[in-house]
């Protein structure tokens, strides 16, 4: 996997070393708010969870086991999942995979959103996405959204947030999401989906969903995505001693 450029504006009164960890649950809006705090700081933004998803669409592709994590390794080297950290882009980024760029629509497919907790629970493959983020985060102030970005990729981050949400909150922001790409899915059968991919992600044997020790807690169920981003953005002017 590579990181093959980046396109950023200047970094506005943070230090150059600022990594913000944003976690959470699906759909509890850490996306939307990551990419609006990483916009008003002036600092690059990155969805993990986008490059899981990226490896789960090259399984579809290549029809690939999603259980045999040494096919899924080598899919991963071979194939490569190239990230351009843009802020221009739709989504704040650019990501390619098997030499495809992968818009939102196909990353958030029924399909591939039906096994990417499985591609994303195996060692190896977490292993080669932790070591990307990390590099990535290396070259810069960044607002990384995930799972275990707090916990596992950027334990040291200056500031860790994990957002939770209820279930019907959730639901609601991810079917406008969905819709919002084109893709038309059912109430009750995306309340199935995220409650099935809380349980998984939250008892995978490697970097389960968590809060890290340190972490301010959010829950965003009643407020917008400014809302949420003003509280970051406080917590953050904080942490700086502004």
């Amino acid at each position: 996997m590579t990181a093959a450029g980046r396109k950023r504006g200047g970094v506005k009164n943070i230090g150059g070393a600022l990594q913000i960890a944003i976690d959470g649950p699906a759909a509890s809006g850490k996306t939307t708010v990551a990419r609006r705090l990483a916009s008003r700081l002036h600092v690059i933004y990155l969805d993990t969870g986008a490059m899981y998803r990226a490896l789960a669409f090259l399984a579809l592709q290549t029809r690939t086991d999603v259980d045999n994590e040494d096919a899924l390794v080598r899919l991963c080297d071979g194939q490569q999942i190239h990230v351009v950290l843009d802020p221009g882009a739709p989504m704040g980024f650019r990501i390619a995979a098997g030499g495809r760029e992968l818009d939102e629509e196909a990353l958030h497919s029924n399909e591939v959103t039906a096994i990417v907790s499985t591609v994303a629970a195996l060692p190896r493959v977490r292993e080669a996405m932790v070591g990307e983020q990390r590099r990535i985060a290396s070259e810069g102030p960044v607002v990384m959204a995930g799972r275990d970005i707090g916990t596992v990729v950027l334990p040291d981050a200056a500031v860790k947030i994990f957002l939770t949400a209820s279930v019907e909150a959730r639901v609601a922001r991810r079917r406008a999401q969905l819709e919002a790409a084109g893709v038309d899915v059912a109430g009750h059968r995306l309340a199935e989906e995220i409650e099935e991919r809380d349980r998984l992600d939250r008892s995978r044997p490697v970097s389960p969903l968590v809060a890290a020790p340190d972490a301010h807690v959010i829950d965003s169920s009643s407020l917008t995505a400014q809302q949420v981003a003003d509280e970051i953005e406080r917590i953050v002017n904080a942490a700086a001693g502004r």
